[in-house]
């Protein structure tokens, strides 16, 4: 017998257990986890207790801390919460939550390696990533904030994806304050990963109808007009010139004298604000380790906004969070012209990075500078930290001091995501009803054993594998090896004891073993 004549059986359209990870699960998005709200009670059976907790109260975004071990749902629980913040936003269109999911860190920390090894340090990623700091990251978060923004805004571009900004986008964009406007300029010209020559910063200040800055205008118009005095007192002198020696002269001298004028202008322009531009682009790209721009890029974008806002204070030129701070603040008043009341930031698969490989200490020197009770404690910002288990063991190893700093008695901690037997069982129950075929009866995970194995004997072998992964590890064994014992025409549609209780002690055996690291998987 095969899977596939098994499940044909029980009217089960596919194999439940067959996923590992959540990311390409058909069976959890079949759940409506993605936000099919024909999911809404499989949907609640998925959840992990602790979720109420992790989400907290949208309408007030808060700071969770969450540890767990692989396969523990970690991931499951992300795509939870934007599942639940699309739902809301949904509900609420004037009171939404922009979400900024700080998940995939490699193009980040990439840059930031290639940056150090370029000036010959850090070639060692260890190193590289000992020098992270709290205003790195804050840089990325604010690359990917300004990035959907302005993405949805110019409707070009998918990386980071386009956060939803309502049917009257422009509209609102055009309405906003000359206040507001400079501030969006200003975060597109520092912040946009994609303005590679100040193109999208033109682009965005045409579509907010804001005209160019008063000095550019000045300028040009200097240069536009300013060749014609020299030219006409040289074709005067030329063509009908003076009589007198001493008139000849003076308009001889005026020419010059216009002509020195109209090049201190075009010097202005084309090699003094060049000069100045460049050295600001350049500061700005030391300064932003974690952004894939060249200074040129900077640089271009910035000769296209206000020069009032391009005074040292407003930019982030030094290692100081309080430029940060203040882009954060003008990225959330910003953000509030579209309806949302508040950020919503997500950092999850911190073991994943090329750069970190799963190391422990590398993962540390990434997520410690987060750990900052003014930033995780920001007005209208929540961050959601889905952390791998190692991170709880070396936090335990911290001083007293850190704990002070980091004030973790304040930010939800959940020192380690825990399943129960029963928490499992109703997991598995919940996904095998979501692959039950349409008008079929209902079917649970005990009707695909044999009447002696009741309801506990499941409940108990599910405690012993701890987590999702390992548990639809071993429900998908046990359906495996039940098949391949029995032929078709025998018509054994259940799984006997024998094997629950022998795929039981196998898979309790490699999840020890995972756990004392002496298995891969």
């Amino acid at each position: 017998m095969n899977l596939s004549q098994f499940f044909e059986h029980w009217s089960i359209s596919e194999n439940p257990f067959r996923g590992e990870e959540a990311r390409h699960d058909a069976v959890f998005a079949r759940m409506g986890i993605l936000g099919d709200e024909a999911g809404a009670p499989e949907r609640a059976m998925s959840a992990h207790s602790d979720f109420e907790k992790i989400l907290g109260e949208l309408t007030r975004p808060s700071t969770s801390i969450v540890f767990g071990e692989k396969g523990s749902g970690k991931t499951a629980i992300r795509m939870q919460i934007a599942d639940r913040i699309g739902a809301h936003n949904r509900a609420k269109p004037d009171a939404k939550i922009l979400l900024l999911p700080y998940d995939d860190l490699n193009t980040f920390l990439d840059q930031l390696h290639d940056r150090a090894s370029a000036g010959g340090k850090g070639k060692d990623p260890g190193k590289t990533l000992e020098r992270l700091r709290l205003v790195d990251h804050i840089d990325a978060v604010l690359s990917i904030g300004v990035g959907r923004v302005v993405n949805a805004l110019l409707r070009d571009g998918r990386d980071p994806p386009p956060a939803n900004l309502g049917e009257d986008a422009i509209r609102r964009a055009r309405r906003m304050s000359p206040a507001l406007k400079r501030d969006l300029m200003l975060l597109t010209a520092v912040y946009d990963q994609s303005d590679l020559r100040g193109e999208r910063t033109g682009r965005l200040r045409r579509l907010l109808r804001l005209r160019a800055p008063t000095s550019n205008r000045v300028w040009l118009g200097l240069m536009g007009v300013g060749w014609t005095i020299p030219v006409a007192l040289g074709a005067w002198w030329l063509l009908a010139p003076p009589a007198g020696a001493m008139q000849h002269q003076s308009v001889l001298i005026g020419a010059g004298v216009a002509a020195l004028l109209y090049a201190v202008v075009v010097g202005k322009w084309f090699l003094w604000d060049r000069f100045v531009l460049g050295r600001l682009g350049a500061r700005l790209h030391k300064q932003l380790r974690m952004l894939p721009r060249e200074a040129s890029a900077y640089s271009a974008a910035l000769r296209k906004i206000d020069p009032v806002m391009r005074r040292a204070r407003a930019l982030p030129l030094g290692g100081s969070d309080e430029q940060r701070y203040a882009m954060l603040a003008r990225l959330r008043r910003v953000s509030e012209q579209f309806g949302f009341a508040g950020m919503l930031i997500v950092i999850d698969r911190v073991d994943e990075p090329t750069l970190v490989r799963g190391d422990s200490e590398r993962m540390r020197s990434i997520i410690w500078p987060i750990l900052n009770n003014k930033f995780l404690q920001l007005e209208g910002m929540g961050l959601k930290m889905l952390l791998p288990v190692e991170l709880r063991h070396a936090l335990f190893k911290e001083s007293s001091s850190f704990f002070q700093e980091a004030r973790l008695d304040k930010q939800n901690l959940v020192e380690r995501l825990t399943w129960t037997g029963p928490m499992l069982y109703d997991l598995c129950n919940a996904r095998v009803a979501a692959c039950r075929a349409e008008g079929a009866e209902t079917v649970t995970l005990l009707d695909l054993f044999a009447e002696d194995v009741t309801r506990q004997d499941v409940v108990d072998a599910l405690e012993q594998m701890r987590q999702p992964r390992d548990a639809f590890k071993f429900v998908y064994r046990c359906l495996s090896e039940h098949c391949s014992n029995v032929t078709a025409d025998q018509n054994e549609w259940r799984i006997p004891r024998l094997v629950l209780d022998s795929i039981k002690r196998q898979e309790s055996d490699r999840v020890q073993q995972l756990a004392r690291g002496i298995r891969p998987a």
